[in-house]
């Protein structure tokens, strides 16, 4: 990768980042007033019951009582055990927050934050930061996603006709992701924003090279985009009523990669939530990502992951572009407990020409729901597809 490349790479991150807004609000300090020793002593009570509140257990039984207006964060953290198929049987440790930037203002939603590591017997290990920050006044939002990951994978090959055909093989992806999106309120639920997406993806180790087609094994990818968004959903981590709709144009210049040329990404977005009967709620979600022309292979669409076609090893059908649609019933049991069941279809293909009704997959699956905190769900999903199946764990709902 050359200097000139890098450098330019640093300083469009690096501006980015200086002219974002600043992610928590500053507040002054109020003058403590003198107190009688009375006071004092209750005061001490005080501390000691708030300290007992706050202990572990007491937030993981009570983490689901949204405090936000009594606390500058309200955090809940937990380890376990974990699996996936991908990186097989593991540790995992969360710690999942909420906030608020005015705890004077009862209309704005609350902020999120979610910190996961992960690590698996099978050389598996992961380092993310994610949420949605609203900014005082509810006028804008910046949504971020910061992920670093090393995966010993199956892989199948970068196009549907390859996957569909070769055996598989294994090979180690490494990847450092920073994905960033801000969006500015025009009125009502509109939105408009700006995206910047920097990636570094490389492979250490595979069976064989000839199914990355002659592409490079590491690729640097920035983006930059502009999006037009409607949105009146109620949380955006557990929506229960309200619509989202995105559209979305993104540009990957070839000054800010090492690519050989500048590529271009749509991406479409269409979900819907409404309440059936008591606890119930019914979640749709039309997906579309389309990349023209040959894309390197680390900007090609995966099917399968923790959101959409669950029940897929991710990246077990690779190519171009990618339409998915999902229908999901959410339902409230009982205290803090839920379940759900969805059905949905997807398909990945090289050019709308070549786009085939016969190549859509299915997937459909059943839930478990646990509210880790206020309104922010732990969910256990098993999914089914075309001859696979397998256990999805994460938080936040998959839409």
């Amino acid at each position: 990768m050359s200097k000139k490349v890098i450098m330019n790479t640093a300083l469009l991150v690096s501006s980015f980042f200086c002219v974002s807004p600043q992610l928590y609000a500053q507040q002054s300090e109020e003058q403590i007033p003198a107190v009688s020793s009375r006071e004092v002593r209750d005061t001490v009570r005080t501390t000691s019951t708030n300290k007992k509140n706050n202990s572990y257990w007491n937030q993981l039984i009570h983490g689901n009582i949204d405090r936000t207006f009594e606390q500058k964060m309200d955090i809940s953290f937990g380890a376990m055990p974990s699996y996936t198929r991908e990186a097989g049987f593991g540790i995992g440790g969360m710690a999942s927050g909420l906030y608020r930037i005015d705890r004077t203002d009862s209309t704005l939603r609350p902020s999120n934050i979610t910190l996961v590591f992960n690590a698996s017997l099978l050389g598996f290990y992961a380092l993310s930061a994610e949420g949605n920050n609203y900014f005082k006044g509810g006028k804008s939002v910046l949504s971020y996603d910061v992920t670093f990951t090393a995966r010993p994978l199956d892989f199948w090959g970068i196009s549907y006709d390859a996957c569909k055909i070769n055996p598989v093989i294994n090979y180690t992806r490494k990847k450092i992701l920073i994905d960033a999106n801000y969006q500015y309120r025009l009125s009502g639920n509109w939105y408009v924003g700006g995206k910047l997406y920097f990636a570094y993806t490389y492979i250490t180790k595979i069976d064989d090279l000839s199914y990355i087609e002659g592409q490079k094994k590491n690729y640097l990818t920035t983006g930059l985009g502009v999006s037009l968004q409607y949105d009146s959903r109620d949380f955006v981590p557990n929506p229960k009523r309200g619509v989202y709709l995105m559209l979305r144009q993104s540009v990957f210049p070839e000054i800010f990669g090492n690519s050989g040329k500048t590529h271009y990404r749509t991406t479409f977005i269409a979900d819907g939530y409404k309440n059936l009967w008591q606890g119930a709620i019914v979640a749709a979600d039309l997906f579309g990502e389309f990349n023209p022309g040959s894309a390197p292979w680390t900007l090609r669409e995966e099917l399968g992951n923790n959101w959409r076609m669950r029940g897929y090893y991710e990246g077990r059908y690779m190519d171009n572009n990618m339409v998915i649609g999902q229908v999901e019933l959410r339902q409230h049991i009982i205290q803090r407990f839920g379940c759900t069941a969805w059905i949905g279809s997807g398909a990945v293909f090289p050019a709308f020409d070549r786009f085939r009704a016969k190549n859509m997959l299915i997937t459909y699956g059943i839930g478990w729901r646990w509210e880790f905190k206020h309104n922010v769900n732990f969910r256990i999903d098993y999914g089914f597809g075309k001859q696979t199946g397998g256990f999805v764990c994460n938080i936040g709902e998959a839409f």
